[in-house]
Protein backbone atom coordinates (compact mmCIF):
# COMPACT_ATOMS: atom_id res chain seq x y z
CA UNK A 1 0.00 0.00 0.00
CA UNK A 2 1.35 3.42 -0.97
CA UNK A 3 2.30 5.94 1.66
CA UNK A 4 -0.21 8.82 1.51
CA UNK A 5 1.76 11.37 3.56
CA UNK A 6 1.83 14.81 1.92
CA UNK A 7 2.24 17.95 4.02
CA UNK A 8 4.83 16.75 6.53
CA UNK A 9 7.68 18.46 8.38
CA UNK A 10 10.11 16.65 6.08
CA UNK A 11 8.42 17.80 2.88
CA UNK A 12 8.05 21.40 4.12
CA UNK A 13 11.66 21.80 5.31
CA UNK A 14 13.12 20.09 2.22
CA UNK A 15 10.88 22.15 -0.06
CA UNK A 16 11.90 25.41 1.64
CA UNK A 17 15.59 24.62 1.18
CA UNK A 18 15.04 23.90 -2.52
CA UNK A 19 12.92 27.05 -2.92
CA UNK A 20 15.74 29.23 -1.56
CA UNK A 21 18.38 27.47 -3.68
CA UNK A 22 16.36 27.63 -6.91
CA UNK A 23 15.33 31.22 -6.24
CA UNK A 24 18.90 32.42 -5.76
CA UNK A 25 20.31 30.52 -8.74
CA UNK A 26 17.54 31.64 -11.08
CA UNK A 27 17.76 35.25 -9.91
CA UNK A 28 21.41 35.40 -10.95
CA UNK A 29 20.82 33.46 -14.16
CA UNK A 30 17.92 35.69 -15.23
CA UNK A 31 19.78 38.90 -14.43
CA UNK A 32 22.77 37.65 -16.41
CA UNK A 33 21.11 36.25 -19.55
CA UNK A 34 17.45 37.30 -19.33
CA UNK A 35 16.07 33.75 -18.92
CA UNK A 36 15.31 31.47 -15.99
CA UNK A 37 15.09 27.69 -15.69
CA UNK A 38 11.78 26.07 -14.72
CA UNK A 39 12.39 24.42 -11.36
CA UNK A 40 9.39 22.06 -11.03
CA UNK A 41 11.03 19.04 -12.62
CA UNK A 42 14.50 19.63 -11.11
CA UNK A 43 12.81 19.96 -7.73
CA UNK A 44 10.94 16.70 -8.32
CA UNK A 45 14.17 14.89 -9.20
CA UNK A 46 15.99 16.29 -6.17
CA UNK A 47 13.07 15.50 -3.88
CA UNK A 48 13.17 11.88 -4.99
CA UNK A 49 16.88 11.74 -4.21
CA UNK A 50 16.44 13.34 -0.79
CA UNK A 51 13.18 11.70 0.33
CA UNK A 52 13.76 8.19 -1.07
CA UNK A 53 17.50 7.67 -1.10
CA UNK A 54 18.76 9.83 1.78
CA UNK A 55 15.86 9.84 4.23
CA UNK A 56 14.63 6.35 3.20
CA UNK A 57 11.00 7.48 3.00
CA UNK A 58 8.58 6.17 0.39
CA UNK A 59 5.80 8.62 -0.47
CA UNK A 60 5.20 9.94 -3.97
CA UNK A 61 2.81 12.57 -2.58
CA UNK A 62 5.47 13.76 -0.12
CA UNK A 63 7.89 14.08 -3.06
CA UNK A 64 5.22 16.03 -4.91
CA UNK A 65 4.84 18.43 -1.99
CA UNK A 66 8.61 19.05 -1.96
CA UNK A 67 8.64 20.03 -5.63
CA UNK A 68 5.49 22.15 -5.13
CA UNK A 69 7.17 24.22 -2.42
CA UNK A 70 10.61 24.17 -4.08
CA UNK A 71 9.46 25.44 -7.48
CA UNK A 72 7.91 28.53 -5.82
CA UNK A 73 11.41 29.99 -5.40
CA UNK A 74 12.01 29.98 -9.14
CA UNK A 75 8.65 31.58 -9.94
CA UNK A 76 9.15 34.37 -7.38
CA UNK A 77 12.66 35.01 -8.76
CA UNK A 78 11.39 35.05 -12.35
CA UNK A 79 8.81 37.71 -11.56
CA UNK A 80 11.07 39.84 -9.38
CA UNK A 81 14.13 40.05 -11.65
CA UNK A 82 12.11 41.14 -14.68
CA UNK A 83 11.06 44.40 -13.06
CA UNK A 84 12.43 45.29 -9.63
CA UNK A 85 16.05 45.97 -10.75
CA UNK A 86 14.66 49.00 -12.62
CA UNK A 87 14.11 50.66 -9.23
CA UNK A 88 17.80 50.16 -8.37
CA UNK A 89 18.91 51.52 -11.75
CA UNK A 90 16.79 54.65 -11.35
CA UNK A 91 18.14 55.26 -7.85
CA UNK A 92 21.69 55.12 -9.27
CA UNK A 93 20.76 57.55 -12.08
CA UNK A 94 18.91 59.99 -9.83
CA UNK A 95 21.33 59.78 -6.90
CA UNK A 96 18.55 58.69 -4.52
CA UNK A 97 18.35 55.85 -2.01
CA UNK A 98 17.61 52.40 -3.47
CA UNK A 99 14.33 50.69 -2.60
CA UNK A 100 14.28 49.27 0.91
CA UNK A 101 14.55 45.59 1.69
CA UNK A 102 11.06 45.69 3.20
CA UNK A 103 9.65 47.19 -0.02
CA UNK A 104 11.16 44.45 -2.20
CA UNK A 105 10.02 41.67 0.13
CA UNK A 106 6.46 43.05 0.47
CA UNK A 107 6.04 43.49 -3.29
CA UNK A 108 7.26 39.92 -3.84
CA UNK A 109 5.08 38.53 -1.05
CA UNK A 110 1.88 40.29 -2.16
CA UNK A 111 2.43 39.35 -5.80
CA UNK A 112 3.20 35.73 -4.96
CA UNK A 113 0.24 35.33 -2.61
CA UNK A 114 -2.11 36.88 -5.18
CA UNK A 115 -0.74 34.56 -7.88
CA UNK A 116 -1.65 31.49 -5.84
CA UNK A 117 -4.98 32.95 -4.67
CA UNK A 118 -6.12 33.91 -8.18
CA UNK A 119 -5.22 30.43 -9.49
CA UNK A 120 -7.07 28.39 -6.86
CA UNK A 121 -10.63 29.11 -8.16
CA UNK A 122 -9.42 28.27 -11.69
CA UNK A 123 -8.26 24.76 -10.80
CA UNK A 124 -11.61 23.14 -11.58
CA UNK A 125 -11.89 25.22 -14.79
CA UNK A 126 -8.49 24.48 -16.32
CA UNK A 127 -7.16 21.32 -14.69
CA UNK A 128 -9.92 18.97 -13.52
CA UNK A 129 -12.34 19.93 -16.33
CA UNK A 130 -12.17 17.23 -19.06
CA UNK A 131 -13.40 19.70 -21.69
CA UNK A 132 -10.17 21.72 -21.48
CA UNK A 133 -7.72 18.82 -21.86
CA UNK A 134 -4.68 21.12 -21.64
CA UNK A 135 -1.37 19.19 -21.78
CA UNK A 136 0.54 21.20 -19.11
CA UNK A 137 3.91 19.84 -20.35
CA UNK A 138 6.01 20.52 -17.23
CA UNK A 139 3.21 19.43 -14.90
CA UNK A 140 2.69 16.21 -16.84
CA UNK A 141 6.42 15.60 -17.13
CA UNK A 142 6.84 16.20 -13.42
CA UNK A 143 4.18 13.59 -12.67
CA UNK A 144 5.98 11.15 -14.97
CA UNK A 145 9.26 11.79 -13.14
CA UNK A 146 7.69 11.16 -9.73
CA UNK A 147 5.79 8.09 -10.96
CA UNK A 148 8.93 6.64 -12.51
CA UNK A 149 10.75 7.14 -9.23
CA UNK A 150 7.92 5.36 -7.41
CA UNK A 151 7.68 2.43 -9.82
CA UNK A 152 11.42 2.11 -10.51
CA UNK A 153 12.10 -0.35 -13.36
CA UNK A 154 12.10 0.66 -17.01
CA UNK A 155 10.22 3.93 -16.50
CA UNK A 156 12.81 5.25 -14.08
CA UNK A 157 15.59 4.04 -16.37
CA UNK A 158 14.11 5.99 -19.30
CA UNK A 159 13.81 9.13 -17.19
CA UNK A 160 17.39 9.00 -16.02
CA UNK A 161 18.75 8.20 -19.48
CA UNK A 162 17.22 11.44 -20.73
CA UNK A 163 18.38 13.27 -17.61
CA UNK A 164 21.96 12.01 -17.93
CA UNK A 165 22.19 12.76 -21.63
CA UNK A 166 20.81 16.29 -21.23
CA UNK A 167 23.02 16.97 -18.22
CA UNK A 168 26.21 15.94 -20.05
CA UNK A 169 25.06 17.87 -23.13
CA UNK A 170 24.48 21.03 -21.07
CA UNK A 171 27.88 20.76 -19.37
CA UNK A 172 29.68 20.38 -22.69
CA UNK A 173 27.79 23.27 -24.35
CA UNK A 174 27.06 25.98 -21.80
CA UNK A 175 29.44 24.76 -19.10
CA UNK A 176 32.67 24.02 -21.00
CA UNK A 177 31.76 25.92 -24.17
CA UNK A 178 32.87 23.10 -26.49
CA UNK A 179 30.06 23.98 -28.91
CA UNK A 180 27.47 26.77 -28.98
CA UNK A 181 23.94 26.19 -27.69
CA UNK A 182 22.53 28.43 -30.42
CA UNK A 183 23.03 28.31 -34.19
CA UNK A 184 22.28 31.52 -36.09
CA UNK A 185 22.46 32.60 -39.74
CA UNK A 186 21.62 35.87 -41.48
CA UNK A 187 21.14 35.66 -45.28
CA UNK A 188 23.17 38.42 -46.98
CA UNK A 189 20.69 38.69 -49.85
CA UNK A 190 17.69 38.92 -47.47
CA UNK A 191 18.69 41.83 -45.25
CA UNK A 192 17.02 42.15 -41.88
CA UNK A 193 16.06 38.50 -41.65
CA UNK A 194 17.57 35.86 -39.43
CA UNK A 195 17.13 32.18 -38.81
CA UNK A 196 18.52 29.92 -36.13
CA UNK A 197 17.81 27.38 -33.44
CA UNK A 198 18.51 26.96 -29.75
CA UNK A 199 19.89 23.43 -29.60
CA UNK A 200 18.85 22.74 -26.03
CA UNK A 201 17.51 19.42 -24.67
CA UNK A 202 14.73 21.10 -22.68
CA UNK A 203 13.27 22.76 -25.78
CA UNK A 204 13.23 19.50 -27.74
CA UNK A 205 11.61 17.81 -24.74
CA UNK A 206 8.92 20.48 -24.37
CA UNK A 207 8.21 20.26 -28.12
CA UNK A 208 7.69 16.50 -27.91
CA UNK A 209 5.35 16.81 -24.92
CA UNK A 210 3.36 19.70 -26.47
CA UNK A 211 3.09 17.95 -29.84
CA UNK A 212 3.46 19.11 -33.46
CA UNK A 213 0.43 21.42 -33.68
CA UNK A 214 1.28 23.78 -30.83
CA UNK A 215 4.96 23.70 -31.84
CA UNK A 216 4.00 24.62 -35.40
CA UNK A 217 1.80 27.53 -34.27
CA UNK A 218 4.71 28.97 -32.30
CA UNK A 219 7.09 28.52 -35.22
CA UNK A 220 4.54 30.23 -37.49
CA UNK A 221 4.67 33.31 -35.27
CA UNK A 222 8.47 33.22 -35.34
CA UNK A 223 8.53 33.00 -39.13
CA UNK A 224 6.19 35.98 -39.37
CA UNK A 225 8.54 38.02 -37.16
CA UNK A 226 11.97 36.99 -38.41
CA UNK A 227 11.32 36.23 -42.09
CA UNK A 228 8.49 38.65 -42.91
CA UNK A 229 8.23 41.65 -40.59
CA UNK A 230 11.95 42.16 -39.96
CA UNK A 231 13.02 42.09 -43.64
CA UNK A 232 10.06 44.39 -44.40
CA UNK A 233 11.19 46.84 -41.72
CA UNK A 234 14.73 46.76 -43.05
CA UNK A 235 13.54 47.29 -46.65
CA UNK A 236 11.24 50.18 -45.75
CA UNK A 237 13.71 51.87 -43.39
CA UNK A 238 17.12 50.71 -44.56
CA UNK A 239 18.71 54.12 -43.87
CA UNK A 240 17.62 53.99 -40.24
CA UNK A 241 18.45 50.33 -39.74
CA UNK A 242 21.75 50.23 -41.62
CA UNK A 243 24.36 48.32 -39.64
CA UNK A 244 21.71 46.75 -37.38
CA UNK A 245 21.67 42.94 -37.34
CA UNK A 246 18.56 40.78 -36.95
CA UNK A 247 18.90 40.61 -33.16
CA UNK A 248 18.98 44.40 -33.02
CA UNK A 249 15.86 44.74 -35.18
CA UNK A 250 14.07 42.14 -33.07
CA UNK A 251 15.03 43.89 -29.83
CA UNK A 252 14.20 47.41 -31.06
CA UNK A 253 11.00 46.74 -32.99
CA UNK A 254 9.61 43.21 -32.94
CA UNK A 255 9.45 43.00 -29.16
CA UNK A 256 6.94 45.85 -29.11
CA UNK A 257 4.89 44.19 -31.86
CA UNK A 258 5.07 40.91 -29.94
CA UNK A 259 4.02 42.60 -26.70
CA UNK A 260 0.96 44.06 -28.41
CA UNK A 261 0.14 40.68 -29.96
CA UNK A 262 0.45 38.81 -26.65
CA UNK A 263 -1.64 41.43 -24.83
CA UNK A 264 -4.40 41.29 -27.46
CA UNK A 265 -4.21 37.50 -27.58
CA UNK A 266 -4.59 37.40 -23.82
CA UNK A 267 -7.66 39.65 -23.95
CA UNK A 268 -9.21 37.47 -26.68
CA UNK A 269 -8.48 34.33 -24.66
CA UNK A 270 -10.01 35.83 -21.53
CA UNK A 271 -13.16 36.96 -23.34
CA UNK A 272 -13.62 33.47 -24.80
CA UNK A 273 -13.13 31.93 -21.34
CA UNK A 274 -15.46 34.33 -19.50
CA UNK A 275 -18.60 32.10 -19.59
CA UNK A 276 -16.69 29.18 -18.08
CA UNK A 277 -14.95 31.41 -15.53
CA UNK A 278 -18.24 33.07 -14.49
CA UNK A 279 -19.84 29.64 -14.10
CA UNK A 280 -16.95 28.50 -11.93
CA UNK A 281 -17.13 31.51 -9.64
CA UNK A 282 -20.93 31.28 -9.41
CA UNK A 283 -20.63 27.68 -8.27
CA UNK A 284 -17.90 28.68 -5.85
CA UNK A 285 -20.06 31.40 -4.28
CA UNK A 286 -23.04 29.06 -4.01
CA UNK A 287 -20.94 26.32 -2.48
CA UNK A 288 -19.07 28.45 0.06
CA UNK A 289 -21.26 27.33 2.95
CA UNK A 290 -21.97 23.83 1.67
CA UNK A 291 -19.83 21.22 3.40
CA UNK A 292 -19.70 18.93 0.36
CA UNK A 293 -16.92 16.59 -0.61
CA UNK A 294 -16.08 18.72 -3.64
CA UNK A 295 -15.83 21.94 -1.60
CA UNK A 296 -13.21 20.30 0.64
CA UNK A 297 -10.77 19.78 -2.22
CA UNK A 298 -9.68 23.43 -2.43
CA UNK A 299 -9.08 26.02 0.25
CA UNK A 300 -12.59 27.42 0.90
CA UNK A 301 -13.46 30.19 -1.54
CA UNK A 302 -14.50 32.63 1.19
CA UNK A 303 -11.00 32.46 2.67
CA UNK A 304 -9.46 33.10 -0.75
CA UNK A 305 -11.66 36.18 -1.26
CA UNK A 306 -10.75 37.45 2.19
CA UNK A 307 -7.02 36.94 1.52
CA UNK A 308 -7.24 38.76 -1.84
CA UNK A 309 -9.02 41.70 -0.19
CA UNK A 310 -6.40 41.90 2.59
CA UNK A 311 -3.52 41.78 0.09
CA UNK A 312 -5.03 44.56 -2.04
CA UNK A 313 -5.48 46.72 1.08
CA UNK A 314 -1.84 46.09 2.08
CA UNK A 315 -0.67 47.10 -1.39
CA UNK A 316 -2.73 50.30 -1.15
CA UNK A 317 -2.19 51.34 2.47
CA UNK A 318 1.27 50.12 3.54
CA UNK A 319 3.67 53.05 2.92
CA UNK A 320 6.59 50.79 1.94
CA UNK A 321 4.80 49.88 -1.32
CA UNK A 322 4.69 52.91 -3.69
CA UNK A 323 1.20 52.13 -5.04
CA UNK A 324 -1.89 54.33 -4.67
CA UNK A 325 -5.55 53.30 -4.63
CA UNK A 326 -5.61 53.56 -8.43
CA UNK A 327 -2.58 51.26 -8.64
CA UNK A 328 -4.13 48.75 -6.24
CA UNK A 329 -7.29 48.70 -8.38
CA UNK A 330 -5.19 48.07 -11.52
CA UNK A 331 -3.43 45.20 -9.74
CA UNK A 332 -6.74 43.63 -8.67
CA UNK A 333 -8.17 43.73 -12.21
CA UNK A 334 -5.06 42.91 -14.24
CA UNK A 335 -3.83 40.43 -11.65
CA UNK A 336 -6.83 38.17 -12.12
CA UNK A 337 -6.84 38.73 -15.87
CA UNK A 338 -3.21 37.78 -16.43
CA UNK A 339 -3.29 35.01 -13.82
CA UNK A 340 -6.05 33.43 -15.90
CA UNK A 341 -4.13 33.95 -19.14
CA UNK A 342 -0.89 32.63 -17.63
CA UNK A 343 -2.56 29.55 -16.15
CA UNK A 344 -4.11 28.65 -19.49
CA UNK A 345 -0.97 29.55 -21.42
CA UNK A 346 1.41 27.30 -19.50
CA UNK A 347 -1.11 24.54 -20.06
CA UNK A 348 -0.45 24.94 -23.78
CA UNK A 349 3.27 25.63 -24.10
CA UNK A 350 4.77 25.12 -20.65
CA UNK A 351 6.13 27.44 -17.98
CA UNK A 352 9.51 27.80 -19.68
CA UNK A 353 7.84 29.49 -22.65
CA UNK A 354 5.33 31.55 -20.69
CA UNK A 355 5.82 35.13 -22.04
CA UNK A 356 5.82 36.73 -18.60
CA UNK A 357 7.66 39.78 -19.90
CA UNK A 358 5.10 40.26 -22.68
CA UNK A 359 2.20 40.42 -20.24
CA UNK A 360 4.21 42.64 -17.92
CA UNK A 361 4.92 45.05 -20.78
CA UNK A 362 1.20 45.23 -21.52
CA UNK A 363 0.53 46.04 -17.84
CA UNK A 364 3.25 48.69 -17.78
CA UNK A 365 1.89 50.33 -20.93
CA UNK A 366 -1.60 50.69 -19.51
CA UNK A 367 -0.65 51.55 -15.92
CA UNK A 368 1.95 54.13 -16.97
CA UNK A 369 -0.54 55.71 -19.36
CA UNK A 370 -3.21 55.89 -16.62
CA UNK A 371 -0.78 57.36 -14.09
CA UNK A 372 0.46 59.93 -16.60
CA UNK A 373 -3.12 60.92 -17.49
CA UNK A 374 -3.87 61.23 -13.75
CA UNK A 375 -1.24 63.95 -13.38
CA UNK A 376 1.64 62.08 -11.79
CA UNK A 377 5.07 63.60 -12.34
CA UNK A 378 7.69 61.59 -14.24
CA UNK A 379 9.55 60.09 -11.29
CA UNK A 380 6.61 59.12 -9.10
CA UNK A 381 4.72 57.86 -12.16
CA UNK A 382 7.62 55.66 -13.27
CA UNK A 383 8.16 54.23 -9.78
CA UNK A 384 4.44 53.58 -9.37
CA UNK A 385 4.19 51.89 -12.79
CA UNK A 386 7.15 49.60 -12.08
CA UNK A 387 5.72 48.70 -8.65
CA UNK A 388 2.39 47.79 -10.28
CA UNK A 389 4.19 45.90 -13.05
CA UNK A 390 6.34 44.06 -10.49
CA UNK A 391 3.33 42.76 -8.59
CA UNK A 392 1.61 41.69 -11.82
CA UNK A 393 4.79 40.06 -13.15
CA UNK A 394 5.13 38.00 -9.99
CA UNK A 395 1.39 37.16 -10.09
CA UNK A 396 1.81 35.86 -13.66
CA UNK A 397 4.91 33.79 -12.88
CA UNK A 398 3.48 32.27 -9.69
CA UNK A 399 0.04 31.55 -11.20
CA UNK A 400 1.69 29.67 -14.07
CA UNK A 401 3.87 27.65 -11.72
CA UNK A 402 0.94 26.92 -9.40
CA UNK A 403 -1.18 25.59 -12.25
CA UNK A 404 1.63 23.24 -13.35
CA UNK A 405 2.02 22.00 -9.78
CA UNK A 406 -1.72 21.45 -9.36
CA UNK A 407 -1.74 19.52 -12.65
CA UNK A 408 1.00 17.27 -11.29
CA UNK A 409 -1.01 16.77 -8.11
CA UNK A 410 -4.18 16.05 -10.12
CA UNK A 411 -2.39 13.27 -12.04
CA UNK A 412 -0.88 11.77 -8.89
CA UNK A 413 -4.02 12.03 -6.76
CA UNK A 414 -2.72 14.67 -4.35
CA UNK A 415 -5.02 16.70 -2.08
CA UNK A 416 -5.51 20.12 -3.74
CA UNK A 417 -5.86 22.20 -0.56
CA UNK A 418 -2.67 20.71 0.90
CA UNK A 419 -0.78 21.58 -2.27
CA UNK A 420 -2.21 25.09 -2.14
CA UNK A 421 -0.97 25.49 1.43
CA UNK A 422 2.43 24.29 0.20
CA UNK A 423 2.39 26.93 -2.52
CA UNK A 424 1.69 29.67 0.05
CA UNK A 425 4.57 28.40 2.22
CA UNK A 426 7.00 28.36 -0.69
CA UNK A 427 5.96 31.83 -1.84
CA UNK A 428 6.27 33.33 1.67
CA UNK A 429 9.76 31.98 2.32
CA UNK A 430 11.04 32.78 -1.18
CA UNK A 431 9.77 36.36 -0.92
CA UNK A 432 11.80 36.92 2.24
CA UNK A 433 15.01 35.69 0.60
CA UNK A 434 14.64 37.25 -2.85
CA UNK A 435 14.94 40.78 -1.45
CA UNK A 436 18.25 39.96 0.25
CA UNK A 437 19.52 38.27 -2.92
CA UNK A 438 18.65 41.29 -5.09
CA UNK A 439 20.39 43.63 -2.65
CA UNK A 440 23.52 41.49 -2.49
CA UNK A 441 23.79 41.21 -6.29
CA UNK A 442 23.26 44.95 -6.74
CA UNK A 443 25.92 45.73 -4.14
CA UNK A 444 28.39 43.31 -5.74
CA UNK A 445 28.10 44.41 -9.37
CA UNK A 446 25.22 46.83 -9.90
CA UNK A 447 22.36 46.27 -12.31
CA UNK A 448 22.99 47.29 -15.89
CA UNK A 449 26.68 46.36 -15.59
CA UNK A 450 28.51 43.84 -17.78
CA UNK A 451 28.24 41.22 -15.04
CA UNK A 452 24.53 41.84 -14.44
CA UNK A 453 22.97 43.48 -17.52
CA UNK A 454 19.42 42.65 -16.33
CA UNK A 455 18.05 42.65 -19.91
CA UNK A 456 14.37 42.17 -19.04
CA UNK A 457 14.34 44.81 -16.32
CA UNK A 458 16.17 47.22 -18.64
CA UNK A 459 13.44 46.71 -21.24
CA UNK A 460 10.70 47.36 -18.65
CA UNK A 461 12.52 50.49 -17.55
CA UNK A 462 12.67 51.76 -21.14
CA UNK A 463 8.98 51.02 -21.70
CA UNK A 464 7.92 53.06 -18.65
CA UNK A 465 10.30 55.90 -19.54
CA UNK A 466 8.89 55.82 -23.07
CA UNK A 467 5.30 56.21 -21.91
CA UNK A 468 6.00 58.87 -19.29
CA UNK A 469 8.25 60.71 -21.75
CA UNK A 470 5.92 60.21 -24.74
CA UNK A 471 8.46 58.28 -26.83
CA UNK A 472 6.89 54.80 -26.91
CA UNK A 473 6.27 53.37 -30.44
CA UNK A 474 2.53 52.86 -30.07
CA UNK A 475 2.24 52.08 -33.78
CA UNK A 476 4.23 48.89 -33.28
CA UNK A 477 2.13 47.89 -30.27
CA UNK A 478 -1.11 48.34 -32.23
CA UNK A 479 0.32 46.45 -35.22
CA UNK A 480 0.89 43.48 -32.91
CA UNK A 481 -2.62 43.78 -31.46
CA UNK A 482 -4.25 43.74 -34.90
CA UNK A 483 -2.11 40.79 -35.99
CA UNK A 484 -3.60 38.90 -33.05
CA UNK A 485 -7.11 39.88 -34.18
CA UNK A 486 -6.39 38.61 -37.70
CA UNK A 487 -5.04 35.31 -36.36
CA UNK A 488 -8.18 34.83 -34.26
CA UNK A 489 -10.44 35.58 -37.26
CA UNK A 490 -8.58 33.02 -39.37
CA UNK A 491 -9.16 30.43 -36.69
CA UNK A 492 -5.57 29.76 -35.61
CA UNK A 493 -5.04 29.44 -31.82
CA UNK A 494 -4.05 32.98 -30.99
CA UNK A 495 -1.82 32.63 -27.94
CA UNK A 496 0.70 30.05 -29.24
CA UNK A 497 1.06 32.03 -32.47
CA UNK A 498 1.51 35.35 -30.65
CA UNK A 499 4.06 33.80 -28.30
CA UNK A 500 6.00 32.82 -31.41
CA UNK A 501 5.93 36.45 -32.56
CA UNK A 502 7.26 37.68 -29.23
CA UNK A 503 9.92 35.05 -28.54
CA UNK A 504 13.09 34.68 -30.65
CA UNK A 505 12.63 32.22 -33.52
CA UNK A 506 15.52 30.19 -32.10
CA UNK A 507 13.31 29.03 -29.23
CA UNK A 508 10.42 28.11 -31.53
CA UNK A 509 12.75 26.15 -33.83
CA UNK A 510 14.10 24.20 -30.87
CA UNK A 511 10.58 23.35 -29.73
CA UNK A 512 9.60 22.38 -33.29
CA UNK A 513 12.39 19.80 -33.38
CA UNK A 514 10.64 17.91 -30.59
CA UNK A 515 7.25 18.47 -32.23
CA UNK A 516 8.50 16.83 -35.45
CA UNK A 517 9.74 13.80 -33.53
CA UNK A 518 6.29 13.54 -31.90
CA UNK A 519 4.69 13.78 -35.37
CA UNK A 520 6.88 10.88 -36.53
CA UNK A 521 6.14 8.73 -33.47
CA UNK A 522 2.40 9.38 -33.77
CA UNK A 523 2.50 8.39 -37.45
CA UNK A 524 4.09 5.07 -36.41
CA UNK A 525 1.35 4.66 -33.78
CA UNK A 526 3.92 4.42 -31.01
CA UNK A 527 2.80 4.83 -27.42
CA UNK A 528 3.98 8.32 -26.45
CA UNK A 529 4.79 7.30 -22.85
CA UNK A 530 8.43 6.42 -23.54
CA UNK A 531 8.98 9.66 -25.45
CA UNK A 532 7.33 11.70 -22.69
CA UNK A 533 9.46 9.98 -20.04
CA UNK A 534 12.70 10.57 -21.95
CA UNK A 535 11.69 14.17 -22.76
CA UNK A 536 10.87 14.72 -19.08
CA UNK A 537 14.36 13.51 -18.24
CA UNK A 538 15.88 15.92 -20.76
CA UNK A 539 13.97 18.86 -19.25
CA UNK A 540 15.07 17.79 -15.77
CA UNK A 541 18.69 17.25 -16.79
CA UNK A 542 19.10 20.64 -18.41
CA UNK A 543 17.29 22.36 -15.55
CA UNK A 544 19.45 20.79 -12.86
CA UNK A 545 22.74 21.44 -14.65
CA UNK A 546 21.61 24.96 -15.61
CA UNK A 547 21.10 25.79 -11.95
CA UNK A 548 24.47 24.24 -11.03
CA UNK A 549 26.20 26.32 -13.73
CA UNK A 550 24.48 29.43 -12.40
CA UNK A 551 25.85 28.69 -8.94
CA UNK A 552 29.37 28.07 -10.31
CA UNK A 553 29.21 31.46 -12.04
CA UNK A 554 29.09 33.26 -8.69
CA UNK A 555 31.64 31.18 -6.75
CA UNK A 556 34.87 33.22 -6.68
CA UNK A 557 38.14 31.48 -7.54
CA UNK A 558 41.36 33.40 -8.04
CA UNK A 559 40.99 36.15 -10.63
CA UNK A 560 37.60 34.97 -11.83
CA UNK A 561 34.85 32.53 -10.91
CA UNK A 562 34.77 28.76 -10.84
CA UNK A 563 32.55 28.79 -13.91
CA UNK A 564 35.05 30.83 -15.94
CA UNK A 565 37.79 28.29 -15.19
CA UNK A 566 35.57 25.41 -16.35
CA UNK A 567 34.78 27.12 -19.68
CA UNK A 568 37.47 26.23 -22.24
CA UNK A 569 35.94 27.92 -25.30
CA UNK A 570 38.76 30.48 -25.55
CA UNK A 571 41.36 27.74 -26.09
CA UNK A 572 39.26 25.04 -27.80
CA UNK A 573 35.83 24.97 -29.45
CA UNK A 574 34.12 22.75 -32.02
CA UNK A 575 32.23 25.79 -33.35
CA UNK A 576 28.94 25.76 -35.23
CA UNK A 577 29.73 22.45 -36.96
CA UNK A 578 30.14 20.84 -33.57
CA UNK A 579 26.87 22.42 -32.46
CA UNK A 580 25.06 21.04 -35.52
CA UNK A 581 26.45 17.53 -34.89
CA UNK A 582 25.44 17.79 -31.22
CA UNK A 583 21.91 18.76 -32.26
CA UNK A 584 21.68 15.74 -34.58
CA UNK A 585 22.81 13.52 -31.70
CA UNK A 586 20.23 15.18 -29.42
CA UNK A 587 17.30 14.43 -31.75
CA UNK A 588 18.69 11.01 -32.68
CA UNK A 589 18.85 10.03 -29.00
CA UNK A 590 15.14 10.79 -28.58
CA UNK A 591 14.21 8.91 -31.77
CA UNK A 592 16.38 5.92 -30.83
CA UNK A 593 14.79 5.65 -27.39
CA UNK A 594 11.27 5.75 -28.86
CA UNK A 595 12.14 3.31 -31.63
CA UNK A 596 13.70 0.90 -29.15
CA UNK A 597 10.47 0.85 -27.14
CA UNK A 598 8.57 -0.16 -30.32
CA UNK A 599 10.72 -3.24 -30.68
Amino acid sequence: MKNKQELTYTSVITGILLAVAFGGANAYLGLRVGMTVSASIPAAVLSMGIIRLVLKRNSILENNMVQTIGSAGESIASGAIFTLPALFMWSAEWGTDPPSLIEICLISLCGGMLGVAFMIPLRSVLISNPAENLPYPEGTACAEVLTAGEEKGASASTIFKGLSFAGIYKILSDGMGLFPSQLHYEPKSFKGSGIGIDILPALTGVGYICGPKISAYMLGGGILSWLVLMPLLYFMGSDTLVGMDSHGIWSSYIRYIGAGAVAAGGIISLVKSLPLIITTFTKAFKGMNNNTEDSKRDIPFKYILFLIAILILIIWLVPFIPVTFMGALIIALFGFFFATVSSRLVGLVGSSNNPVSGMTIATLLISAFILKASGYDARSGMIGAIAIGSVICIVVAVAGDTSQDLKTGYILGATPYKQQIGEFIGVAVSSLFIGAILFLLNKAWGYGSTELPAPQATLMKLVVEGVMGGSLPWTLVFIGAFIAVIIEIIGIPVLPFCIGIYLPIHLSMGIMSGGLVRLWSDSKKVDSKTGVLYSSGMIAGEGLVGIILALLAIIPLGAGTLGSFINVSDSFSLGSIGGFIAFILLVTGLIYTINKSRK
